[in-house]
């Protein structure tokens, strides 16, 4: 009975060990192949990064990051110098054309105070007839034995020649925006200064024009045209007679409004030669300026 026991046990040891090499001999082969199969994937990968590498070392042994930036710092210093030409170019340009600019504001300034010495002569002299009108005027007892220098007077003394300077470097300076090539902003402000004082002589003008037309209704009244017109000379001119002609009326009341008329355009005349003695003034003393500040005396 033991024998039989024992074969058994034999047996069922022998029925295992087989059973065991049956499911080994199946799993071997699976894991085989596996290895297999992740080496051939493997390889190409390592070929193909080696391939890489050698590549990329190749480029940058041909050209190093200090040529890079060699390259990089001349073309920036191209670029650079060439912005420097430029602007050194415009610069220069600039002063040039300030420099014109100047020039020909002096030549205008030197022109305006030719201008303004003879205007100021002339609206002084109106200002003398007009005092000798109103005195006469005031006076009605000097009236009949002086009335051709009335006459005179009379259509002389409220005459007013306007003002004309020469202001078109002025005007361009302005209107063309090249006011900014003046590069003193004192300088700027002095020619501005002196420009903005002409306004008033414009006004003053304008005010003895609105004075001189009620003057004239007044005269008409008083004065024969027949006279006046015999006084005409050439070119506008208002000669003196040597007769004392007889008025059209002599009435005081008249008289009076006319004198007062006179004073008005005396006023006005005296707040134009004041007006122009400022800018004749402030004129010559930024024509002084520019030139030294030009260096343009000896120019």
């Amino acid at each position: 009975m033991e024998e039989n026991k024992n074969i058994e046990q034999e047996q069922s040891l022998q029925n295992i060990n087989e059973e065991i090499n049956s499911r080994t001999e199946n799993i071997l082969p699976d894991t085989e192949t596996a290895a297999s199969d992740q080496q051939q994937s493997t390889i190409p990968t390592l070929e193909i990064k080696d391939m890489e590498v050698h590549h990329h070392g190749h480029v940058h042994e041909n050209k190093k990051w200090k040529e890079y930036f060699f390259q990089f710092l001349m073309l920036f210093l191209a670029v650079f110098l060439g912005f420097l030409a430029e602007y050194q170019l415009e610069h220069v340009i600039e002063q040039q054309k300030e420099k014109q600019y100047i020039e020909s504001l002096v030549e205008d300034l030197k022109s305006d105070q030719q201008v303004l010495t003879k205007h100021i002569e002339h609206v002084k002299a109106g200002t003398l007839m007009m005092d000798t009108v109103i005195s006469i005027l005031n006076n009605p007892s000097q009236v009949v034995g002086n009335s051709g220098q009335l006459y005179y007077l009379a259509r002389r003394a409220p005459r007013l020649n306007p003002l004309t300077t020469n202001n078109r470097t002025f005007e361009q300076l302005k209107n063309s925006g090249n006011f900014r090539l003046i590069k003193k902003l004192s300088t700027s402000n002095k020619i501005m200064s002196y420009y903005e004082k002409f306004p008033l002589i414009r006004l003053l003008e304008s005010v003895n024009q609105t004075e001189f037309n009620e003057y004239q209704k007044v005269a008409a009244k008083i004065f024969s045209p027949a006279v006046f017109l015999k006084m005409e000379g050439i070119n506008d001119k208002i000669n003196r007679t040597t007769e004392n002609p007889p008025l059209r009326v002599v009435d005081n009341d008249l008289l009076q409004q006319l004198s007062v008329f006179a004073v008005y355009l005396r006023g006005t005349k005296k707040g134009i030669t004041g007006a122009g003695e400022e800018v004749k003034l402030a004129g010559a003393e930024l024509l002084n300026f520019l030139q030294k500040e030009y260096h343009l005396e000896n120019e």
